[in-house]
């Protein structure tokens, strides 16, 4: 069994927006329930098959790590009544991703193969290999698509174009590189490698707030430590804990994520496959075991919760 949709009901105005993986509904403009569901997105596309508990592991991952690093940014985050479930402040979202690398890999080597040497502005360093730390952490900013892929942008077409100002941008670009040294020294303590990740910010009442999921194995990519040099030494592919062997089970099968496309679908092995790497992961980057909640009548448990955690926080 898996969630792939939900259908909650709450009193007054209510609008429901759903993304590739959450169903956020937004309540009198003023708080956001958001749904972490087992569909899966890769390529910015979403998958045929969910995965079950999928949506479990990505809601406790980031709110594991909002709770975290709340000295570091403010966080929308105000409530987790449900393992699938986060209640937060409804902000204005910055149509930016905030991707942060310390390691050539994944998209910043795919664009280092093809030859070039320059990624969202940044000048990239000659005779690197792939998943080689970079000198220091890069900035590497993508407009953030509703529909469609996300496109890399640099710093001063962000300025130029008039999406943020010089100082909003200064401020952004602090948390980001703060929030990734953070979760770098959590990964660090858990024998992992935090190589790249993505953060997302909104505007609540005039202030930057950290939103959205942050350090869950769809935003980053994880590495282990054991072994890295020498695997990077002897050329050879290093252990990952991320989403990216999903894409590269996508490659293998021949889907790109071209437009006009269709992506396929997975064979039950695969799925369960997916489902236990998911489960792996958030167990290895929090310590804490992980608990596999029922889905039997998993709707009424959601809706039932969710307007627990409102009224818990006072909003009915």
């Amino acid at each position: 069994m898996s969630l792939k949709d939900t259908h909650l009901k709450f009193e007054g105005r209510v609008r429901k927006y759903s993304g590739k993986v959450r169903d956020t509904y937004i309540l009198n403009e003023q708080l956001i329930v958001i749904v972490s569901t087992d569909r899966i997105s890769a390529f910015d596309v979403i998958l045929p098959n969910p995965i079950p508990y999928k949506g479990q592991v990505l809601n406790q991952t980031a709110a594991y790590f909002h709770q975290n690093t709340e000295d570091i940014c403010p966080s929308y985050l105000l409530s987790v009544p449900d393992p699938n479930i986060s209640i937060g402040l409804f902000c204005d979202p910055i149509p930016i991703e905030m991707v942060v690398r310390g390691y050539l890999c994944g998209h910043a080597w795919r664009v280092y193969k093809s030859g070039k040497r320059e990624l969202c502005g940044v000048k990239l360093p000659e005779g690197m290999k792939e998943n080689d730390p970079f000198p220091e952490p890069i900035l590497t900013p993508a407009t953030k698509s509703t529909i469609g892929h996300d496109e890399d942008i640099s710093e001063m077409e962000i300025i130029k174009m008039g999406i943020l100002s010089s100082s909003e941008l200064e401020q952004m670009k602090n948390f980001a590189f703060n929030l990734y040294k953070k979760g770098q020294e959590m990964a660090r303590s858990k024998g992992l490698i935090l190589a790249d990740t993505k953060y997302e910010f909104g505007y609540y009442e005039n202030k930057i707030y950290l939103i959205d999921e942050i350090h869950t194995p769809d935003s980053s990519r994880y590495f282990y430590s054991e072994g890295f040099e020498e695997r990077q030494k002897n050329n050879e592919p290093q252990k990952q804990l991320s989403k990216e062997f999903v894409r590269e089970w996508l490659m293998s099968n021949g889907f790109h994520g071209q437009e006009g496309t269709e992506p396929p679908s997975m064979a039950p092995d695969f799925v369960e496959e997916v489902s236990e790497r998911y489960i792996h992961l958030y167990e290895t980057v929090t310590g804490n075991p992980f608990q596999k909640q029922n889905y039997h009548l998993i709707h009424e448990r959601l809706q039932n919760n969710a307007l627990k955690g409102l009224k818990e926080i006072g909003f009915y």
